[in-house]
């Protein structure tokens, strides 16, 4: 397995680009979302590196943006506390949800698309909305940790950053800034247990497509941890980045996965040999977000990865 560079779009936003996610089509290739601290969501074709759409509904920068599984709408989160969903070909807005007390950090619809899963940041929660509707459905509390200490019993270090569905839609995970992993059974929406291993903040999460009990996170101490979060254990810890790890995403055929870093670097890590195979320095800022597309057509065991960063760039690579 490996990336090649294919292509970089300079300036593809006037400020920070913290978010990307890929747009299935069933008629063409797939495109790219992307948001920033400019407060616009862009689409664009990473055949011919135009940006389709620039959309500007957003009033403060977009941190977080999803995807529905039907490839139709998507959403769009950003500090201003609000969530903006929109359809991806005509630009037109479908819902605006409100979030507020609290921001939103993180977004991700469910794989059968019916519900969309929102970090609530310092509401430590995370906000289920009916994608039907777009009512609000359910909120999943996020508990301490057992053993703290009083003065550890904050809110703040509960700070909610991330969330991610397993593959089959029944475990929602979430990652908080104390550095631990909340997992919960939705149908229930019961807590059920958390993952530890992290002592910073989790960044970024995503569960295997191919096993609804491994896990992947990313985190502020400079580790990539795999999980089984079934059964409550870390199956391994992976190091190599200098700082932060700010992002990972596996690939759809759950052999490898990437991480995207302070330290300006992106990464391959082969799962069977739990370590780093490759590592490009596409970028010159920090890399806030990593994203493998859907799976090729001709090749099904190849697809795009995009990284995006602070130094407002989008870069694209080829897996094979």
């Amino acid at each position: 397995m490996k990336i090649s560079s294919l292509n970089t779009i300079e300036s593809a936003h006037d400020d920070s680009i913290w978010t990307a996610t890929w747009v299935p089509s069933d008629a063409g290739p797939p495109y790219l979302l992307t948001g920033s601290l400019d407060e616009c969501v862009r689409v664009w074709n990473p055949d011919t590196l135009e940006n389709i759409h620039t959309n500007s509904g957003h009033c403060l920068g977009v941190v977080s943006v999803a995807v529905h599984p039907s490839g139709r709408i998507a959403a769009s989160a950003s500090i201003d506390s609000f969530i903006r969903v929109f359809d991806v070909v005509t630009n037109n807005t479908v819902a605006t949800l409100e979030a507020p007390p609290s921001e939103v950090w993180q977004l991700n619809f469910n794989p059968q698309g019916t519900t969309l899963a929102v970090a609530g940041g310092s509401s430590t929660a995370i906000k289920l909305w009916d994608t039907a509707q777009w009512q609000l459905i359910g909120t999943l509390s996020v508990p301490r940790p057992e053993g703290l200490k009083p003065s550890e019993k904050s809110n703040s270090k509960k700070f909610v950053l991330s969330v991610a569905w397993s593959v089959d839609g029944q475990r929602i995970a979430c990652g908080s800034m104390d550095g631990t992993i909340s997992i919960f059974d939705v149908a229930r929406a019961k807590f059920l247990h958390h993952l530890e291993g992290h002592c910073m903040p989790v960044r970024s999460l995503v569960y295997s497509p191919v096993d609804a009990r491994v896990l992947f996170s990313a985190s502020d101490d400079g580790h990539v941890h795999v999980y089984d979060a079934e059964g409550k254990t870390l199956i391994t810890s992976m190091s190599g980045h200098a700082s932060w790890v700010l992002s990972v995403d596996v690939t759809p055929d759950g052999q490898a996965i990437a991480s995207g870093s302070s330290d300006k670097s992106v990464r391959l890590w082969d799962l069977k040999m739990r370590t780093a195979t490759q590592i490009l320095n596409n970028h010159t800022d920090q890399v806030w977000a990593v994203a493998f597309g859907p799976p090729g057509r001709t090749d099904v065991r190849s697809c795009l990865l995009a990284s995006v960063s602070d130094d407002k760039s989008i870069a694209f690579y080829q897996y094979s």
